[in-house]
């Protein structure tokens, strides 16, 4: 049964109608450590937990307290949330919702199964993976395969209201979270693989009427881009600049997907998110350096306007998808405090920015193979000033069509994909979960047909050569100098969210299925668990009663673990993991699972 306590919380919710106040209530919520009301935890993206109840000293006498089947396989990424003493569960495709007591031991109070159209599967790029719900405003917020946008009575599970922000029959897709802030609720789109023109949309948060959408290119009006006042690296962006590096009307199937995280600052009104590869996967059939795909976009949340972005892989030639998430902290970088945002991207760049003015700060490598680029130029007065040097050896395009580029390290999956760090103000450091592979890619002319994979490349992966062995490392990374602290290294890629907690001790889960936590200053392993299958999901923590619980799902997929998902075999399937990933096979099995651990009495 629902108590008392949440009801009161969510009554209280519901009465809110001020604009402001609905992300005055998030921000409220997130600020309490024992509820986690968003997938990162806050709107900075940090994924840290104030709760210190379980600390480096006792994290090795954690047990299981209760698991939860979903009653789904596939790969379940995302995570739980709580709200008061409800904790809300979501599954991969067909989305199923749970709200469960957390006073019972995860007792089922009530289920949402949305109808979906199983046609939507086989569009859907890396797997049926969906991460997770939001809360705001007595509602929980869905976001579900087929791109419908589902409000939900956070108390009965009845629709409160719905939308549908695209159209799967074009290759529109999604697999994200929704960002609630002010009156709205942000979603993305997937598609990049199927030739769509993305974007940003804003819908109101009470009637899911649609308030403004942001493309990824296209004309201003598009865009929402103000020539002169939108900026680039502290330079206008000039006219229609979602347009002018594409040849013809490209633009219109250029891709630029926005299936990651977003983050808010209150006090600059900015949310934060990145841009995904430009179709096609064949950089010759593409000139230009294809803006605004592969971008970090600053955005004012009332009107969706660009108040600046900054192309960190422009012509991308690899799949360096942009759209890992934006970190924000306040940080000393170059000898004065600034407002700071971290960004890991696939690229294998991290970049530390000023997320007010936009200013490129740092850019370095968090891994050291990666071998494409030998470094963004950081001259102010340079004429390719923020652009990475591309190593010819490396470059598909150069190479051109029809020629298999070998040793290209990171590969397509990046050097991180979507699984977010975390960051920890008692250490002043970003926890990174990581891929350590690479690839040969060669690409190949495709034509747009809508509906159709758009993809033009076939890849194959492998570990980095001449390293140790494995295919992930998890890594603390300081992000005022951009360097390494520490690294441990894993078999496989480390494809689950980090949490950090006050407790002095970072959580990541592993591929074959281990919950992990490590000393946050050190590295070094205090605790792992082999939970019932592959984890992707990101680690998350509550308290109720007065009692610290930490959660994760597992279920092994992903685009890492498509092979098990999805039972494929071709080494060159799931766009060239098949083959990278063979070996996780012996290691675990499919799977739907939520685990949650604590102290024992």
């Amino acid at each position: 049964m629902i108590t008392k306590k949440v009801l009161m919380a969510l009554a209280g919710s519901v009465v809110l109608t001020m604009p402001a106040i609905a992300n005055d209530e998030v921000m409220k919520l997130t600020q309490d450590p024992n509820q986690w009301v968003l997938q990162t935890g806050d709107y900075a993206n940090t994924r840290y937990s104030k709760l210190n109840q379980i600390n480096k000293d006792n994290v090795s006498k954690l047990q299981v307290a209760w698991t939860f089947s979903t009653g789904v396989l596939r790969g379940h990424e995302g995570s739980p949330i709580v709200v008061g003493d409800v904790m809300y569960v979501h599954t991969p495709f067909p989305n199923i919702v749970y709200a469960l007591d957390l006073n019972n031991d995860g007792r089922i109070l009530w289920k949402y199964e949305p109808k979906q159209d199983p046609s939507v599967i086989p569009v859907m790029c890396c797997d049926t993976v969906n991460r997770g719900l939001a809360y705001s405003d007595g509602k929980v917020f869905l976001h579900q395969a087929d791109t419908t946008v589902v409000a939900l009575d956070a108390k009965s599970g009845k629709e409160v209201w719905k939308v549908v922000n695209g159209d799967p029959k074009r290759g529109e897709t999604n697999t994200a979270t929704v960002l609630p802030v002010k009156d709205k609720v942000i979603v993305g789109i997937s598609g990049g693989e199927f030739g769509v023109q993305c974007h940003v949309t804003a819908y109101d948060m009470k009637t899911g009427k649609k308030v403004w959408r942001g493309y990824s290119m296209g004309p201003d009006d598009q865009t929402l881009m103000d020539p002169v006042k939108t900026t680039h690296l502290g330079k206008p962006v000039g006219k229609d600049s979602g347009i002018n590096t594409w040849q013809g009307d490209q633009w219109k199937t250029g891709g630029g997907c926005t299936w990651g995280w977003y983050s808010y600052d209150p006090k600059l009104n900015l949310m934060y998110y990145g841009s995904g590869n430009p179709s096609t996967w064949n950089p010759k059939q593409r000139p230009g350096d294809n803006k605004w795909s592969m971008t970090v976009w600053a955005r004012d949340v009332d009107t969706g306007m660009a108040k600046w972005v900054y192309q960190m892989t422009p012509h991308d030639e690899w799949d360096y998808d942009g759209i890992n998430e934006m970190i924000l902290a306040d940080q000393e970088v170059g000898g004065k405090m600034q407002p700071i945002l971290v960004h890991f991207d696939r690229n294998g760049l991290a970049y530390t920015m000023n997320r007010e003015t936009g200013d490129l700060l740092v850019a370095e490598k968090y891994d050291p193979v990666v071998n494409w680029t030998t470094g963004v130029d950081m001259k102010k007065d340079s004429p390719t000033y923020g652009r990475p040097a591309v190593v010819a050896k490396y470059s598909t395009e150069q190479n051109g069509e029809d020629v298999n580029t070998k040793g290209v390290c990171p590969a397509a999956l990046g050097t991180k994909d979507q699984q977010p760090a975390a960051f920890s103000p008692k250490t002043g450091l970003f926890y990174v979960p990581t891929n350590h592979v690479c690839m040969d890619y060669e690409p190949f002319k495709v034509t747009y047909t809508p509906g159709q994979p758009y993809v033009g490349a076939t890849l194959s992966m492998y570990p980095a050569p001449n390293s140790h062995g494995g295919m992930g490392n998890f890594i603390a990374w300081d992000a005022r100098t951009g360097k390494i602290v520490w690294s441990n290294k894993e078999q496989f890629s480390v494809w689950s969210g980090a949490l950090a907690t006050a407790g002095d001790i970072v959580f990541y889960g592993t591929l074959e299925g281990y919950l992990k936590a490590v000393d946050s200053q050190s590295g070094k392993e205090l605790y792992k668990f082999k939970t019932p299958s592959g984890i992707i999901g990101n680690v998350m923590t509550y308290s109720n009663k007065g009692k610290q619980y930490v959660a994760i799902l597992s279920g092994v997929g992903g685009w890492a673990g498509i092979g098990l998902a999805a039972g494929l075999t071709d080494p060159n399937a799931g766009l060239g993991a098949v083959g990278g990933y063979a070996g996780l096979t012996s290691y675990t099995a499919l799977g739907g699972t939520l685990t949650v651990f604590t102290l024992p009495n």
